[in-house]
């Protein structure tokens, strides 16, 4: 989708690369005023993954309060892919950098460590800005367009925030994991389970999941009563909201049937306002109020609506779901993007 939205002269060639999960598309085009050979490849999310020292996995010999102070080291995510390889070799003979990661903090993490892997084989550039970040929120060809000709560098901040995240989730998930682990076998010595897991986002979601079962299996239904008055006049027809709601006494509720009923049916109006109501302009969806949307009013769960909202990402026909915030880019074409479909 890139290369294609990107390449003016012709169609991208297409090779595969020594990672059996990316591919390498090339094609001829202009960098800056000057003719350019481009490469555009991929990768599988995260190059690396956070861990312990070896020194630090044997259970039996590390109490897991340590584990708070305990260095971290990074390694290769996914072996299998070779994606550290597949970098290195293709930065070979290039002399610049565009990094088109997801524009988020976990996409800003991934720059960096492309980075570490390209950079070192860029051939050097004297003077010049070697490393470029395009930031864009959809795949529509002309906001792709736009963001090559209004590329940025890379957030060294918003990559170290999402190191930090990992290696707190690493430290407390292990740490707390190894400890309720060990003393729930203790505990329980016909426990059937060798491992009970700690998740730092995932078990308090779950105490909250838990909570509200609790309180839908606990609930106990219990009368209550209104008074329900229909008025006519002239062949139409009004129904009267009680000012006092509901009502949980019924001998109370029942007298103040009697009192209408016993009365004469004759209403009379008291007071006459109006007021006018306008209805803001629907706002951008950010990932939690769409989820809930899909949930509510189209009975799609989260993994689903999150899959089914990539889905049209891809195809260019929405912004970036993962996001936090519930406005549009300044330069997105939401007219155009609406056109399209």
């Amino acid at each position: 989708t890139l290369a294609d939205a990107l390449c003016t002269r012709g169609h991208p060639t297409s090779r595969k690369g020594i990672s059996p999960a990316a591919s390498v598309h090339e094609y001829e085009g202009d960098f800056y005023g000057q003719k350019a050979w481009f490469k555009v490849t991929s990768c599988a999310g995260h190059v690396y993954s956070i861990d312990f020292p070896p020194e630090f996995n044997v259970w039996d010999r590390v109490p897991p309060v340590t584990l708070y102070g305990a260095k971290t080291v990074k390694n290769e995510a996914n072996p299998k892919l070779r994606m550290p390889a597949h970098f290195q070799k293709e930065a070979k003979g290039c002399s610049y950098l565009v990094l088109w990661l997801d524009c988020d903090r976990e996409g800003e993490n991934i720059c960096f460590e492309v980075m570490d892997n390209v950079v070192p084989n860029l051939t050097p550039v004297h003077g010049e800005q070697q490393v470029w970040r395009a930031k864009f929120s959809s795949l529509a060809p002309v906001d792709l367009r736009k963001a090559m000709a209004n590329l940025g560098s890379p957030n060294k901040d918003e990559a170290l925030s999402v190191d930090a995240r990992q290696e707190m989730d690493l430290k407390l998930g292990c740490s707390f994991t190894r400890f309720q682990t060990k003393y729930f076998q203790g505990k329980y010595g016909d426990l059937d389970t060798n491992l009970i897991s700690y998740g730092p986002c995932q078990t308090p979601t779950l105490w909250f999941c838990v909570r509200r079962h609790d309180e839908i299996t606990g609930f106990q239904a219990e009368s209550y009563y209104t008074l329900d008055v229909m008025l006519s006049k002239g062949g139409r027809e009004l129904a009267l909201e009680w000012q006092r709601g509901q009502m949980f006494d019924q001998p109370i509720a029942t007298t103040f049937r009697d009192i209408v009923q016993e009365g004469k049916p004759v209403a009379k109006v008291v007071d006459i306002s109006q007021k006018e109501d306008r209805l803001p302009r629907p706002q951008a969806l950010n990932t939690v109020a769409m989820l809930k949307m899909a949930s509510t009013r189209l009975g799609i769960g989260p993994q689903q609506a999150m899959h089914m909202a990539e889905a049209l990402y891809l195809r260019g026909w929405m912004t970036y779901p993962r996001t936090e915030t519930n406005t549009y880019p300044g330069n997105f074409d939401l007219r155009g993007t609406v056109a399209a479909q």
